[in-house]
């Protein structure tokens, strides 16, 4: 897509919460440097409403997003492909690196759990964002 910047891609099953909250730490975080997306092996069609809120005590607005499923995404080599606890139904899509972040679905947790993900994510999107745009290391001339 970008040639010159990363592209990202969160998935989850549903597309309602981890994948969501990620993508939108990850357009915040990465500003303009990442393109990011976000989709779900079985996606709901719909976002979280704790998710929302819980992302604007973040200052993150979510309903600027949509729950996609992977059929929706263009198709491209990844440069990151991050899956979150979608096990057996997390996709097989070409990309530079897999990652898996072992994130339990905040859906049916309490709003502190919920709060712990949403936080432990954006920690996670932080450290992916830095690794993702750091400056490929200068090639050290060789004189003969």
């Amino acid at each position: 897509m970008s040639e010159n910047r990363p592209d990202l891609l969160f998935v989850c099953i549903e597309n309602s919460n981890r994948s969501q909250m990620a993508e939108g730490f990850a357009r915040r975080l990465g500003q303009g440097r990442v393109t990011v997306f976000s989709a779900g092996s079985r996606p709901s069609g719909q976002i979280n409403t704790r998710a929302i809120q819980f992302m604007e005590d973040k200052g993150i607005d979510l309903t600027v997003q949509l729950s996609k499923g992977l059929d929706d995404l263009p198709k491209v080599r990844w440069d990151y492909i991050v899956t979150m606890g979608c096990g057996d139904a997390c996709p097989m899509l070409p990309a530079l690196y897999r990652l898996d972040w072992d994130l339990p679905d905040p859906k049916h947790l309490d709003d502190a759990g919920f709060r712990a993900v949403r936080d432990r994510t954006e920690r996670l999107v932080t450290e992916l964002i830095a690794e993702a745009t750091r400056p490929a290391p200068a090639q050290e001339e060789r004189h003969g």
